[in-house]
């Protein structure tokens, strides 16, 4: 169960999960991230819900990383008003997809964090110590470059969508 809290959250994969993404990680997390509300909020209701690509750091991750297997197109954000973000969604059955395998293959991890504690301090030590292969952020550049690839890529095929 994951709590209504503030806390960190670790994303783990099955074994197929970490073959598709980033070989040599079983047993160590694949994405670490904080959740200064709500873990419920911020884990279950944006990182493993569809239509919420669009405001998830790891779903776009995920989608660069999986476009071929799962073909997946990258849309822009707000379809209305298309504004060269690099930031990017999915189309409705690929963003479907990708829910889909999220659920097979990756596992949640949760810590709650201890009153007054300063999460922003706690999640950098964590990341300094485990190095997951799909946080770019706070990674001091480490950030692997086939993720930063892979998400240009898609940010581009937004910025070049055309409604059908």
């Amino acid at each position: 169960m994951v709590p209504n809290e503030a806390g960190l959250y670790a994303v783990y994969g099955d074994l197929l999960a970490v073959g598709e993404l980033a070989a040599g990680t079983v047993g160590h997390p694949l994405y670490v991230g904080k959740a200064e509300r709500s873990l419920v909020g911020r884990d279950l209701h944006t990182h493993f819900a569809t239509g919420k690509t669009g405001s998830s750091t790891l779903r776009r991750t995920l989608a660069a990383l999986l476009r071929e297997p799962l073909e997946l197109r990258a849309v822009p954000r707000n379809l209305a008003l298309p504004d060269g973000s690099a930031n990017y969604s999915l189309e409705n059955s690929g963003d479907e997809r990708l829910t889909d395998w999220m659920h097979a293959r990756l596992r949640l991890a949760v810590w709650v964090r201890p009153g007054g504690m300063a999460l922003d301090e706690v999640e950098t030590a964590v990341l300094n110590a485990l190095r997951p292969p799909l946080n770019l952020a706070k990674m001091g550049g480490l950030g692997d470059r086939r993720v930063k690839a892979a998400r240009a890529t898609m940010a581009a095929e937004a910025r070049a969508w055309r409604e059908a």
